[in-house]
């Protein structure tokens, strides 16, 4: 007992220390921290976060979630955050978060596209992406209302909508080589461009926008003319040969051109978004301005061949209508064809005006119109068809007044009225070589021909005849001119042997005139001086002292 008491002697004896309460309460506030500090930045991001909106494109081409950046002016402002396809897998939808100081260009007007290298045909765009990859673009409006779900653009738009001008809308029948991008033009100078194009619900034309860029909006009136300057204008009738283009851009790409005719210039300024129509040439614009116009029908019994739809009424040079409609009448007796050619005829452009001592006055309405041109076709006031261009055999209609015109009414009664015509100089010069050609059948060919046969063989007779006294004169007459012909240069050489200076003939002719001229002189001398002294002939000469 003893030594076990001993050993337990030995034994120390723990010994429990309390821990300090501060100690362990220090120790939980760094969670507490850590946990505060992420409650102050979820805050925080919920506070910055700005906001998600949904994007829809036909396609997916170049965006990448977490990658793709949406720009504004080449300043980032949002993240593509996830890409999904739609419910009826006709379109992408692309989530997009939007950093918060940019919400404000975020609203119901806002575009969106992608931007990528594109290359059409009037530009270059996008080159950048192909080092830094493809991303959003945006372009802001100016509406307020705040919207998270958009249609995003195929392409990029062809006007942004900070640019000031004014949209205007035009109306045509067909697009021809227009697109999104094609350039307007005002006087050879580039305006502004195509901005869309729809088909009408009908089918039958086509609506498109186009803005034009300040300041050149102010030319844009209520009376401008806008029409089609895609490519080459190339005109081939019977006006001539017309080549018009307005660029060389335009040749490849087509354009709008407009102008406001100079005698509408004070017009007013067209609003935004004035319709307009868009006519298919400059020329088709230009004589379109006449509104008041008349209908009449020519008819023809001759040929309208060259004759088209759209050729002009010209009268002495001016155009002052044009051919709407060429149709074919037969008679139910099938005796006779018409050619009934309905013209559109301007009145305006008929400066015929009735002269009075007072003052000169222009018909004021359709019954003075129907005097003056009743008195007109009673002086011989006719329409004929004319070759235009010989070159295309293009014909118009041309009106003038034939004095010699059998005398003619205008029909009032039908619908057009029928003004009276004249056949064309080409169904004339046809008459007129009908008429020869009957007087010829009517000569007797027959009888001149044997007369022509008889005469022919005369002289073929006489034309033996005649070589045959060639042939005797040859044979007989020729040798004995020439014997002749050399007698007489024999007689020639004897002449000249006599008539030449050393000739005797020569010599004693010279002599004998030396002696008749001294003979000459002694007898002047004689006389003289018989003259002096006549009593010489009785005494004879006496002796001088």
């Amino acid at each position: 007992m003893t030594d076990r008491h001993k050993e337990t002697e030995e034994i120390p004896e723990a010994v429990i220390e309390k821990r300090r309460f501060r100690s362990s309460q220090l120790i939980w506030l760094v969670p507490m921290i850590a946990l505060l500090i992420s409650l102050l930045l979820v805050v925080k991001h919920f506070i910055d976060k700005g906001p998600e909106i949904t994007i829809s494109f036909k396609t997916g081409e170049g965006i990448e979630a977490g990658k793709t950046k949406i720009k504004y002016k080449d300043v980032q402002i949002g993240l593509v955050k996830s890409i999904a396809i739609s419910e009826d897998r006709s379109r992408v939808n692309v989530t997009a978060a939007i950093f918060k100081h940019a919400s404000k260009l975020i609203a119901e007007d806002t575009r969106f596209w992608v931007v990528r290298a594109r290359i059409t045909g009037n530009s270059v765009s996008g080159l950048g992406t192909l080092m830094d990859g493809s991303y959003i673009g945006i372009d802001v409006g100016k509406s307020t209302k705040p919207c998270f779900s958009f249609e995003g653009l195929e392409r990029p738009p062809a006007v942004a909508m900070d640019v000031p001008g004014r949209e205007f809308i035009l109306h045509a029948a067909t697009i021809g080589s227009l697109d999104v991008g094609s350039q307007i033009f005002f006087r050879h100078l580039q305006v502004g461009e195509v901005l869309s194009s729809e088909l009408d619900k009908d089918g039958k034309g086509l609506t498109l926008k186009i803005f034009v860029r300040a300041p050149y909006d102010q030319y844009v009136k209520t009376s401008t003319l806008f029409w089609h300057a895609s490519g080459v204008d190339f005109t081939l009738d019977a006006n001539g040969f017309k080549f018009n283009t307005e660029s060389l851009l335009t040749i490849l790409l087509g354009g709008i051109s407009f102008v406001t005719p100079d005698d509408a210039s004070d017009a007013a300024l067209a609003p935004p978004n004035t319709e307009f129509t868009l006519f298919p040439s400059q020329e088709d614009a230009m004589k379109r301005r006449d509104t008041v116009f008349e209908h009449y029908t020519l008819v023809f019994r001759e040929s309208v061949r060259g004759l088209a739809v759209g050729a002009p009424v010209d009268l002495r040079g001016v155009t002052v209508g044009e051919v709407t409609r060429i149709n074919l009448e037969l008679d139910p007796g099938g005796r006779d064809i018409a050619m009934p050619v309905e013209i559109r005829f301007y009145p305006e452009r008929l400066h015929a005006r009735s002269r009075s001592k007072d003052k000169t006055q222009l018909p004021s309405s359709s019954t003075d119109s129907r005097k003056l041109l009743n008195a007109m076709v009673a002086k011989g006031f006719r329409a004929q068809i004319r070759s235009g261009s010989l070159l295309t055999g293009q014909q118009y209609i041309a009106l003038d007044f034939f004095p010699k015109a059998a005398p003619a009414r205008i029909d009032w009664s039908k619908k057009p009225p029928v003004l009276p015509t004249v056949a064309g100089s080409l169904e004339q010069f046809q008459a007129s070589l009908m008429q020869i050609v009957q007087k010829l059948e009517k000569l007797p060919l027959e009888e001149l021909a044997g007369d022509a046969r008889k005469t022919l063989q005369s002289l073929d007779a006489a034309l033996k005849n005649a070589e045959k006294l060639l042939n005797n004169i040859d044979s007989s007459i020729v040798p004995e001119a020439r014997k002749v012909l050399g007698e007489t240069a024999k007689t020639l050489e004897s002449a000249k042997q006599t008539l030449s200076a050393d000739a005797p003939l020569q010599t004693d002719l010279r002599n004998t005139l030396r002696e008749l001229g001294r003979a000459a002189q002694s007898l002047r001398t004689l006389s003289e001086y018989l003259e002096r002294n006549p009593e010489a002939l009785i005494h004879g000469k006496q002796e001088d002292k």
